[in-house]
C-alpha cells in the first residue's frame, strides 16, 4: 500500500498543473494581504460630503430666511455650512469631529432658528452662541474629558429623574415604560463611566467601536430579558450572539486591545478558511476528479491493474493519496500567509489571543491563534473530504474529469442557497441535507446550530451516511469496470 501510494503522490507532482494552481494560490495570498494592509479600514470619518455643502451653500443665497417659506431650510442649509466650516478646522479622525456632529451641531441649529426662524430672539442667540464659543475653546485645548464627564453627569440625572418618577408613578403602564427607560439610562450611565475611567477619547478607532458595540448588545440583551415574548430560534440565536459580542466589547475597552482587528496576520489566519477555503477546496476537487479517470482517458489503467495488487487495494491507494494532498493543500497554503504575512505585517499580532465565548460555561476563552486556527481547520475538514469525496466518486464512476470537477465545486457554491432556504422558510425535510450538517463550526464553544434540531452527533452520522453513499458504489463499480476496450 506504502508503494502504492508514494507512486500516485509522485504522479501528482510530476504533473505542471498543481504547480500552477499553487502559484495561483500564492498570487492571490500576496494579493489579499496587500489589499488588507494598504485599503482595508483606511477610511476616515465624513459627515457631510464636498457636494453637499456646495449644494447648501447655493440653497443659501437662493433662499430668503424672511420668506416663511423658506426659513426652515434657509436654517437648515445655514446650520449644514457653519457646522462643516467648523470641521475643517480639524482633520477627519480627530475626536473633535465627533462632538461636533454629536453635541455642537444642535446648539447651532439653535441658534440659527433664533436668528433666522418665525420667532427671533436676538439675545437667546447670543446666549447660545457663547455656549458654542465655550464648547469651540474645549475643542481646540483637545479637553475631551469635559464632553465624556458632561455625557455622564447628564445620563446619571435622567438615572435619577426616572427613578423619582417611578415613585411617584402609580399608572402600571407608565411603571412598565419607566422601568425600561431606566434600564436604558442605566446602560448609558455604565457606557459614560466606561469612557471617563478608562480614558476613551472620543474618536473612530477600536475602542470607540467596542464602546459602541458594547453600549448596542447591552440595549438588545436588556430589550430580550424584558420582552414577555416567547423567542423564536433565531431571536434566541441573535440574544447569545449580542452577549458575546458585549463580552468581548467588554474585555477590549478593560484591557485597551484591539480584538476584533482583521487587517493583521493573526486576523487573516483566524478566518482562515474563509479566506482561502475555496483554494484548497479547488484543489483536492481537481486531484480526486482526475486521479481516477485520467488513468482511464490515458490507457494507464491497464498497467497499473497487471500489478500484483487488487482492485479495491488500487482504488484505497488513490483514495488515501487525495486525503494526503487535502492535508498537503492546508498546510501549504498555512505556510504561504504565514510567510507572505509574516513579511508584510510582521508576527507581533499572533501574541494577541483570539477571544470565544463558551455558552456552556458562559465565560469569555483567551486561545492561542494556532490552538484556534487546529479547532477551525478540524470543523471544516468534513466540508473538504465530502466534495473531494463525490469527485472521487464521479471520476472512477464516470472516468470524465470534467464532470468530476465541475459538480463538486458548483454543488459547493450553491449550498449557500441551499442553506439560506432552510432556515428562513424553515424547511424542516433539509436538515438531512449534508450541506446543513458537514460545518462543525456552528457547534463549537456551545454555539446554536444553523438550524433547530441539529446537532453534532446527528450532523456527524448524516456526513458519515453520505460519505458511504458515494465510497460504496464507487469501489463496486471500479470492481467491476470492464477495461478490455480501453
Amino acid at each position: 500500500m506504502n508503494n502504492l501510494v508514494k507512486n500516485e503522490l509522485t504522479k501528482i507532482f510530476k504533473k505542471k498543473s498543481i504547480y500552477i494552481i499553487l502559484l495561483v494560490t500564492l498570487a492571490f495570498v500576496i494579493l489579499s494581504n496587500c489589499i488588507y494592509k494598504y485599503f482595508y479600514n483606511n477610511t476616515s470619518y465624513t459627515y457631510y460630503s464636498d457636494g453637499y455643502i456646495q449644494y447648501a451653500k447655493e440653497a443659501i443665497n437662493n433662499l430668503d430666511p424672511n420668506k416663511p417659506s423658506d426659513t426652515k431650510m434657509y436654517i437648515e442649509y445655514k446650520t449644514v455650512v457653519d457646522v462643516s466650516d467648523i470641521m475643517k478646522q480639524y482633520n477627519s479622525d480627530d475626536w473633535q469631529i465627533q462632538i461636533i456632529s454629536s453635541t455642537i451641531e444642535s446648539y447651532i441649529n439653535e441658534r440659527n432658528t433664533y436668528l433666522y426662524g418665525a420667532e427671533k430672539n436676538e439675545e437667546q442667540a447670543n446666549k447660545i452662541n457663547e455656549q458654542i464659543n465655550n464648547l469651540l475653546n474645549r475643542l481646540k485645548n483637545d479637553d475631551w474629558k469635559y464632553f465624556a464627564n458632561e455625557e455622564l453627569q447628564k445620563s446619571e440625572e435622567k438615572l435619577k429623574k426616572l427613578e423619582e418618577e417611578k415613585n411617584t408613578t402609580e399608572d402600571k403602564q407608565r411603571l412598565e415604560e419607566i422601568k425600561s427607560e431606566m434600564k436604558t439610562a442605566e446602560i448609558d450611565v455604565e457606557v459614560a463611566k466606561y469612557r471617563v475611567e478608562e480614558n476613551i477619547k472620543y474618536g473612530n478607532d477600536f475602542m470607540n467601536n467596542a464602546l459602541a458595540n458594547y453600549q448596542e448588545q447591552s440595549y438588545i440583551i436588556a430589550q430580550t430579558e424584558t420582552s414577555d415574548k416567547k423567542l423564536t430560534y433565531q431571536e434566541e440565536k441573535n440574544y447569545k450572539t449580542s452577549i458575546k459580542e458585549k463580552e468581548i466589547s467588554k474585555y477590549i475597552i478593560e484591557n485597551h486591545v484591539d480584538i476584533n482587528k482583521g487587517n493583521d496576520l493573526r486576523g487573516i489566519l483566524s478566518r482562515f478558511f474563509n479566506e482561502f477555503g475555496l483554494f484548497i477546496i479547488v484543489i483536492s476537487v481537481m486531484i480526486a476528479g482526475t486521479i481516477v479517470s485520467e488513468e482511464f482517458n490515458k490507457g494507464t489503467i491497464k498497467l497499473l491493474l497487471i500489478k500484483p495488487h487488487s482492485r479495491t487495494k488500487i482504488l484505497l491507494s488513490k483514495f488515501i493519496t487525495v486525503l494526503i494532498m487535502i492535508a498537503f493543500s492546508i498546510v501549504a497554503i498555512l505556510g504561504m500567509e504565514l510567510i507572505v504575512g509574516g513579511i508584510i505585517f510582521g508576527l507581533d499580532s499572533l501574541s494577541i489571543p483570539i477571544l470565544e465565548y463558551n455558552y456552556n460555561t458562559n465565560v469569555l476563552q483567551e486561545l492561542n491563534i494556532f490552538v484556534y486556527l487546529g479547532i477551525q481547520i478540524i470543523s471544516q475538514l468534513p466540508i473538504i473530504i465530502l466534495l473531494a469525496t463525490l469527485s472521487f466518486a464521479l471520476s472512477t464512476i464516470f472516468t470524465n474529469s470534467p464532470v468530476a470537477i465541475v459538480i463538486p465545486l458548483l454543488g459547493y457554491m450553491g449550498t449557500t442557497i441551499i442553506n439560506q432556504l432552510a432556515i428562513q422558510y424553515n424547511i424542516g425535510f433539509l436538515k438531512y441535507f449534508v450541506t446543513l450538517n458537514w460545518d462543525f463550526s456552528q457547534y463549537l464553544f456551545g454555539s446554536m446550530p444553523l438550524m433547530e434540531g441539529l446537532t453534532p452527533i446527528f450532523s456527524l452520522f448524516i456526513c458519515i451516511i453520505y460519505f458511504f453513499i458515494m465510497i460504496i458504489p464507487t469501489f463496486i463499480i471500479f470492481k467491476k469496470k470492464n477495461i478490455k476496450n480501453i
